[in-house]
């Protein structure tokens, strides 16, 4: 599509008298780039919308990359469509193989061929991740509340529920029920499953399985906690949205089958998922698997454990949080890092003492204090390394060492600290 960056010189000016120009021109680039260079207008009428400098479109990047344009209202003409559109798209894929986190714009075949796993032409990249999952049912119900519109709780939307919770009641006893199977040759233990690719063992807990983390990296333990809380989050919204937009009969049960899921869920991570710690008190573990193996870290991407209020898990100040906050933003969790130039979370996908700017700017965006969302802003600016983009990773200590020349996810989460300090709904 042709996106007229003219009709977005108000929203210059508005972000300009707030942050500053050089922030203000970051939120413009990003804004242009995702409706333009990084969108591409489907035979179907949806959107297909790449991840950056990977050719392929991610359930949980592009909605990330949608969720700034949404708050910005008239400032951002065509920004409500172009949503709906992404949408349309993300809930077909999840109807296509809810197993797949990444898709070719057709049935190309490009992709990770080697892989061993069930895949099709129309994937790119088929690690499940529960939080691919979540993203389209997520960024629903957001553009519902931002817009009030109920067209997209259409037959499309409630098949993709209908396949989610199928899939999730499934990996609830993943050890018994799942066909689910990944391995890729000579990737190492990031990039593969164990047990010729059913996972490390997990017991029936209530919670829900997941092969990868946000990261695409291999879970050590199958049950990712930010993954499951946000799963929770999406799965309690699914009543208020049926009273809405009820479900055809034929799906009539899913309001029912969300419910219980839940609460199975929920009841899991309250019993499995919350480490004992004799210094901070109760918080929360990264992964469980049931058996008593639990990872005590957090990892840069969303969800994490620090983005919990943001998602809409818990209130900043829950007891749990805190003490996990405190945890996770200390050299006790291992990919903790701090250094001249900045002070942050990484992780095992990127090279050591590199933080991520997406976990710099989650930390500002669950702080109240506003001074800290600006000097955030700042530092985030400062640390580009020389470059005018907001890259996945830098060096704590020398900014100039980044990856990845154009990753949309980290430059939509700066926009949404910058959209949060200038005060959009969001």
């Amino acid at each position: 599509m042709t996106f007229d960056p003219s009709a977005l010189a108000p929203l210059h000016e508005r972000v300009s008298a707030d942050v500053g120009r050089e922030a203000a021109g970051v939120v413009m680039r990003f804004t242009v780039e995702t409706m333009d260079r990084a969108a591409r207008r489907m035979a179907d009428g949806t959107m297909h919308l790449v991840t950056g400098d990977i050719p392929a479109m991610w359930l949980r990047d592009s909605a990330a990359q949608v969720l700034p344009l949404l708050r910005l209202g008239t400032y951002c003409p065509g920004a409500e469509e172009f949503a709906a559109d992404v949408l349309r798209r993300q809930l077909a894929f999840v109807t296509v193989d809810p197993y797949a986190n990444a898709f070719n714009a057709g049935p190309t075949g490009a992709g990770h061929h080697r892989d061993k796993t069930a895949m099709t032409p129309h994937i790119w990249e088929r690690k499940y991740e529960v939080d691919s999952l979540c993203y389209p049912l997520h960024l629903a119900e957001r553009f519902w509340r931002r817009t009030g519109r109920t067209d997209v709780f259409d037959t499309l939307y409630w098949q993709a529920v209908h396949r989610v919770l199928d899939t999730w009641e499934t990996e609830q006893d993943h050890e018994a029920r799942s066909t689910y199977r990944f391995q890729r040759r000579f990737a190492g233990r990031r990039g593969t499953l164990p047990r010729r690719g059913l996972g490390a063992p997990v017991a029936v807990t209530g919670m829900t399985w997941s092969g990868f983390r946000p990261s695409d990296d291999a879970c050590v333990h199958g049950y990712n906690v930010p993954g499951n809380m946000f799963a929770d989050v999406v799965l309690r919204g699914i009543p208020e949205i049926a009273e809405a937009a009820p479900p055809p009969p034929r799906h009539e049960d899913l309001v029912d089958r969300a419910t219980r899921l839940h609460l199975a869920i929920d009841g899991g991570l309250r019993e499995h998922a919350i480490v004992a710690d004799p210094v901070l008190g109760p918080r929360w573990a990264y992964e469980v698997d049931g058996l008593g193996g639990v990872l005590e870290i957090d990892d840069a991407n969303v969800p994490s454990l620090l983005s919990l209020p943001r998602l809409g898990y818990c209130r900043p100040d829950d007891p749990l949080y805190v003490a996990t906050r405190k945890f996770i933003l200390s050299t006790r969790n291992p990919y903790f890092y701090s250094g001249s130039a900045a002070a942050g979370i990484g992780s095992p996908h990127t090279p050591p003492h590199h933080v991520w700017p997406i976990a710099i700017a989650m930390a500002a965006l669950t702080d109240p204090d506003s001074d800290v969302k600006r000097a955030t802003i700042r530092t985030l600016l400062d640390t580009r390394g020389g470059t005018d983009r907001i890259h996945e990773s830098f060096h704590v200590d020398r900014p100039r060492k980044w990856t990845r020349k154009w990753f949309s996810w980290a430059e939509a989460t700066f926009c949404e600290l910058v959209l949060d300090y200038c005060g959009f709904e969001p």
